[in-house]
């Protein structure tokens, strides 16, 4: 993995490598499962309880210094590379399985011959909108539900799910590395705060790195699947509280507890659901959310990460709504993209970078 700056461009317009739909996280809303109502009906909702008795605060000070843009790049890890893409498709390697995705970013040709595309396990096939389920054809033979992964020292199980994904977003690989190396360096215990933590796979990375982890998620299944992982793993003795619960809500309690975390890594929908009718909207919600997550950073914090999907704006958006919530604490805020390059066949072979979120990052210097 490697960073790397680019100069920067004009805001693209929606289905251009800068817009991200990321159509394979409808269903990741506060973590709930998905509903059927339409996004302007979920706008018109009532909006997650508590949100509005706390407003923004008010910060002074100098904005952190800024790093832009920067890419991010992963060309696989583990279990996992990108094999190739091409005609809005994705050709992926998990494990012992060869599958295929939609991918709208990909709007070139593939690389690889069609032969090889079509000697794949599974493919995903169905509605691809943004809220559409699908199902997986298995031209081989008929594989079951789940299988076993590895990733940065963790296991963890992969999963056909009808949305698409497989229970991991390998383009994280990224910051996980990152938070892994800060843990381990630290020469201190870390608490680590997971929001929207899903399938648990970076806060089983955090925890086996030495970090006291607590995962927030709203969906019952996910946080069923994350100890599912924990326990393939034989981690369960790791200090992780896994709490189903909606995102705002938790914090919102931590802010009044008092309680802190020295990394917080956040990596929020679109729009969604919480357990409860709790209705989430990023660009009603976000500003409120990064601060409070600043309000429950240590003294000695490392590190806040938001990663964004889906959504029709530059990375400059969540640049500059991070250096303003982070007004008066110094360091750098870092933002732009992240990729995953193209691996080929034998995961060796770099070809093409697909991207596949927004991301922007505080850290103290």
């Amino acid at each position: 993995m490697r960073q790397k700056e680019r100069r920067s461009g004009h805001k693209p317009p929606a289905g251009s490598p800068g817009h991200h739909r990321r159509d394979e996280r409808p269903s990741r809303p506060a973590k709930a499962e998905a509903k059927p109502a339409t996004a302007r009906e979920t706008m018109r909702e009532a909006t997650v309880p508590g949100a509005n008795e706390r407003p923004l605060k008010s910060r002074t000070g100098d904005r952190p210094l800024e790093r832009v843009p920067v890419i991010l790049e992963s060309s696989g890890a583990g279990d996992f590379h990108l094999i190739d893409s091409g005609n809005s498709l994705k050709l992926e390697q998990y494990g012992p399985y060869r599958i295929v995705r939609p991918e709208g970013q990909a709007l070139w040709q593939p690389s690889l011959a069609p032969h090889v595309w079509e000697k794949v396990d599974a493919v995903f096939t169905g509605d691809t909108d943004e809220e559409g389920t699908g199902r997986w054809r298995f031209p081989k033979e008929a594989l079951g539900e789940i299988w076993p992964l590895h990733l940065l020292g963790v296991d963890f199980y992969g999963r056909f799910t009808s949305f698409r994904h497989v229970g991991v977003f390998p383009e994280q690989i990224v910051h996980w590395s990152w938070m892994k190396q800060q843990v381990e360096a630290a020469g201190r215990p870390l608490k680590v705060l997971n929001l929207f933590g899903y399938t648990g796979v970076a806060s089983l990375v955090a925890a086996a790195a030495g970090a006291e982890v607590t995962h927030v998620d709203a969906s019952k299944k996910a946080i069923g699947w994350a100890r599912e992982n924990q326990a393939l793993g034989r981690m369960e003795k790791l200090p992780i509280r896994w709490i189903c619960e909606d995102a705002m809500k938790f914090i919102l309690r931590e802010e009044r507890r008092g309680n802190t975390y020295d990394i917080i890594l956040t990596d929020p929908p679109k729009f969604g659901r919480g357990p409860n009718g709790e209705v989430w909207h990023l660009f009603e919600h976000l500003p409120l959310m990064l601060d409070i997550c600043r309000e429950i950073l240590s003294p000695q914090a490392l590190g806040l990460v938001l990663t964004a999907y889906s959504i029709r704006a530059s990375f400059y958006s969540i640049h500059e709504l991070m250096r303003e919530t982070m007004r008066g604490a110094g360091g750098v805020v870092e933002s732009g993209e992240l990729v995953i390059r193209e691996a080929g066949l034998d995961g060796k072979t770099p070809g093409r970078a697909l991207s596949t979120s927004l991301f922007s990052r505080w850290v103290p210097k």
